[in-house]
């Protein structure tokens, strides 16, 4: 048995997993377990529980592998400082002490943290990006494409995978980089960097992209193959403290949004732009990808991968048959992508063809990304026991047909079950679930449960089988990574596209049958599942749809603004008892909140959400 162990850390995201002999048996975020969202400390809790899960001691781990080059990083921030100098002599200052006391020892810090006592492996940020995406796709070989913000100088890679093989073929380096683009505009727009950017992608269809000339005139010299250059008089990143600069204001007419201000029609304008740019740019590098490799397959990582909108556009481009999205895209996918390089490229074993990896149901063998910890029926009743909550048990047929019922009566449910996602999506096992048909769901759950932006969209869930009679889409979106519109024959008889109100009024009119998963574009970001990966969801789904007709449900990550996802039951209970979910579902265990004697909830807490 060999067992491999990645570790990212001290950036944004970190994250543990695990591999024995070539499968991956465990992954997890750190955020999940401290409870600080985006937790960038080193992840001994996550790794802890990697190790746990697995049934080895950290004695018998075989290898561990760091998910980029510390020193290299080092590097480019002291050419960088250099080479503005004095500008970035500030921010080089600042930063210089947690280099010296974390990031130059790391693996003194990592054999502290852990109690590993052998060699300790490094790779490269933009490889675990690509591994990540490669090696657990369905795909015997592809082309690959990776784009973030920045690791130790890339931000945008283009390669090839086949079998064990991995290349990166070319790249482009830092400052040039639509990540930190993109987050310049996010944090423009009053959201927070390195959180917020999914909240632009979600602002942008009620917006039109009359800034998108400006970007391009002023901001970036895009070229035919995709690659580009930012003009850096706009961008401040290089060495000031913030992401842009006053030419960057003056040119967009004035100063960063408040968070929590009011959003104008010029804050939709803009975040429209900014996506219109960023598809057209992923569209010419998919573009220039295909055509170096020839591949008829596309695999996808790095932060901007998680814009699902853009992987729609690519999709339904035809440049390539299919496309395949690590479902953890971000750094924290990176943990998974060194250890997975690690076991093909550095220990030289040879990829089991994706067909033997199906044991879960699903084409990848990402196991559904259900990679985290699992609590038993006996853990959460002793939970439930220890916290005087009245609870009843159900077996899963009753449980699924009782879930169903209560969802077409307009309950909101909490639902917990089986492994923790891995990623930043909520799949079914961490999840808060709500009829799709209802048009006052979406306000309700924004403000009342998440206590976000009304403006937010959510996502549909829907059983694999039918996916293409509700969504225009002829392939399963098993990680809710690809957005598509809603089938023309679900849209409302009265909808018209060219009569929708200006704004947030969009959000008033009738758009379609499934209204609360319906974007003001008629678009959706969509999960599909198969009974095999998660029964007991899927279940639900299928007991939905022979109660209203209709197979899709709201499905939105179990958590409130802030917070990280929930991992525990002890979790779970304290968002249901601060939220207006109505029923908690946790195993086979059911909680009905009308029954519980909860205190009134003290709601000083959410004056301290933070803005992302």
């Amino acid at each position: 048995m060999t067992s491999v162990l990645g570790i990212s850390a001290f950036y944004h995201d970190s994250a543990a997993a695990l591999l024995v002999d070539g499968k991956i048996i465990a992954a997890a975020q750190e955020e999940r377990f401290s409870r600080i969202k985006g937790d960038s400390a080193f992840p001994a809790q996550a790794a802890s529980y990697c190790l746990s899960e697995a049934g080895i001691e950290i004695s018998e781990l075989d290898h561990l592998v760091f998910y980029d080059k510390p020193l290299l990083k080092f590097d480019r921030i002291l050419e960088t400082a250099i080479a503005i100098a004095p500008t970035g002599y500030r921010r080089l200052v600042q930063g210089i002490p947690l280099w010296l006391k974390e990031k130059l020892w790391l693996e003194h810090i990592i054999s502290k943290e852990t109690g590993y006592t052998g060699d300790i492996l490094f790779g490269e940020h933009h490889e675990s990006h690509a591994a990540s995406a490669f090696y657990p796709s369905p795909f015997q070989s592809a082309a690959i494409l990776t784009v973030d913000g920045v690791g130790e100088w890339s931000t945008t890679a283009l390669g090839r995978g086949s079998g064990a093989e991995l290349e990166l073929t070319c790249e482009l380096n830092f400052p040039h980089s639509l990540g930190l683009l993109y987050s310049a505009f996010t944090g423009y727009l009053g959201f927070k960097v390195n959180s917020g950017e999914y909240k632009v992608m979600g602002l942008a269809p009620y917006g039109e992209p009359r800034f998108e000339s400006v970007i391009y005139d002023n901001l970036i010299d895009l070229k035919k193959d995709g690659s580009f250059r930012l003009n850096m008089e706009y961008f401040d990143y290089l060495g000031g403290m913030t992401m842009i600069t006053a030419r960057f204001k003056a040119l967009f007419g004035g100063a960063p949004r408040h968070p929590e201000s009011e959003i104008t029609r010029r804050h939709m304008d803009l975040a429209r732009s900014i996506q219109e740019v960023t598809e057209e740019i992923m569209l010419r590098l998919a573009a220039t990808v295909k055509s170096q490799t020839g591949e008829k397959h596309l695999c996808l990582a790095g932060g901007v991968a998680l814009n699902c909108v853009a992987n729609g556009r690519i999709m339904r481009s035809g440049l390539f048959d299919d496309i395949w999205i690590q479902p953890a895209a971000g750094d924290a996918g990176g943990a998974l992508g060194a250890a997975l390089a690690v076991w093909h490229r550095y220990l030289g074993h040879e990829r089991k063809r994706p067909e033997a990896n199906r044991g879960s149901g699903a084409e990848d063998s990402m196991n559904g990304a259900l990679l985290g910890p699992e609590y038993d029926d006996e853990q959460i009743k002793a939970v439930l026991h220890d916290e005087a909550v009245p609870y009843e048990k159900l077996e899963s047929a009753a449980l699924t047909q009782r879930v169903a019922q209560l969802l077409n009566e307009g309950k909101v449910i909490g639902w917990f079950e089986g492994r923790m996602e891995f990623g930043p999506r909520a799949l079914g096992a961490r999840s808060i679930l709500g009829d799709a048909r209802d048009p006052a769901m979406q306000t309700r759950m924004n403000l009342k449960i998440k206590f976000r932006e009304s403006f937010r969209p959510f996502a549909p869930v829907i059983m694999e089988e039918r996916i293409a009679d509700w969504f225009e889409i002829d392939r399963p979106s098993p990680y809710m990574l690809l957005v598509a519109d809603v089938a023309a024959g679900k849209l409302s008889p009265d909808y018209n596209r060219d009569s929708r109100k200006p704004g947030f009024a969009a959000l008033a009119q009738s758009r379609s049958e499934i209204q609360a998963v319906t974007h003001v574009d008629c678009s959706a970001r969509i999960q599909s599942i198969r009974r095999e990966v998660n029964p007991l969801y899927y279940d639900v789904l299928n007991e939905f749809e022979k109660l209203t007709g209709c197979p899709v449900l709201v499905n939105t990550s179990f958590n409130v603004r802030g917070e990280p996802i929930v991992e525990s039951p002890i979790d779970a209970l304290a968002c249901f008892k601060r939220t207006d979910i109505d029923y908690l579902v946790m195993g086979t265990c059911l909680i009905d909140k009308a029954a519980c004697d909860f205190p009134p909830p003290d709601d000083s807490w959410r004056k301290e959400l933070p803005f992302d």
